[in-house]
C-alpha cells in the first residue's frame, strides 16, 4: 500500500462525518429559534382560551340569573308582577355579575297557540283559554382581562328566560 492510499482512506469509527460537535451544536441553536418563535403565538393561544371560557362563563351565569328570575315570577299571577322579588331572585343567583340589568315582561297567548302571543290580556282564544307566560331578560357588561387591538375591552353578556305563569 502507498503512502497516498492511507491518507485517503478514512477510519472505521467516524463513518465520513469530520465533526459530530458543530451538527449537534446546530440543532440546538435551532430548537432555541424555533422555541423563541412559537412561544408568542401559544402564549396568545393561551391567554384568548382563557378569555373565551370566561366569557363563557358570564354568559352562563347571566342566564342562570334570568331563569332564577323567571322560576321566582311564574309562581302565581301575583308574583309575576313583583319586580322587585324577580330582581332580587336574579341577583342572588349570580353574586359574580356586578351591575345585573334585570328586566320583566308578561307575554298572553292563547291556550291553542301558544307560541303566538297576543296583548294581555288574551281575551279572543276560540275554543281555547288564555295563558300568561313571564320573559325576564338579564344584561351584563363584563371587562376582559386583556385589551386586544381590534377588540372591545367590554362585552356584554345576556340572559333570556320564558315561562309559564301558573294560574
Amino acid at each position: 500500500m502507498t503512502r497516498h492510499q492511507d491518507s485517503m482512506s478514512v477510519p472505521a469509527g467516524n463513518l465520513g462525518c469530520r465533526r459530530p460537535d458543530v451538527h449537534r451544536s446546530k440543532q440546538t441553536g435551532q430548537s432555541v429559534l424555533e422555541i423563541a418563535l412559537l412561544a408568542p403565538v401559544l402564549l396568545l393561544m393561551l391567554v384568548g382560551t382563557i378569555e373565551i371560557g370566561r366569557y363563557a362563563y358570564f354568559a352562563i351565569e347571566a342566564t342562570s340569573a334570568a331563569r332564577a328570575g323567571v322560576q321566582y315570577g311564574v309562581q302565581s299571577l301575583i308574583d309575576s308582577k313583583d319586580l322587585a322579588g324577580i330582581k332580587l331572585a336574579a341577583t342572588n343567583d349570580a353574586p359574580d355579575l356586578k351591575h345585573l340589568n334585570v328586566t320583566a315582561k308578561d307575554l298572553c297567548a292563547c291556550s291553542n297557540n301558544p307560541s303566538q302571543y297576543v296583548g294581555c290580556p288574551a281575551r279572543r282564544c276560540g275554543g281555547g283559554h288564555p295563558v300568561v307566560f313571564l320573559e325576564v331578560d338579564t344584561t351584563t357588561q363584563v371587562l376582559s382581562l386583556f385589551h386586544y387591538p381590534g377588540l372591545p375591552a367590554t362585552f356584554n353578556a345576556n340572559g333570556k328566560a320564558i315561562m309559564r305563569v301558573a294560574q
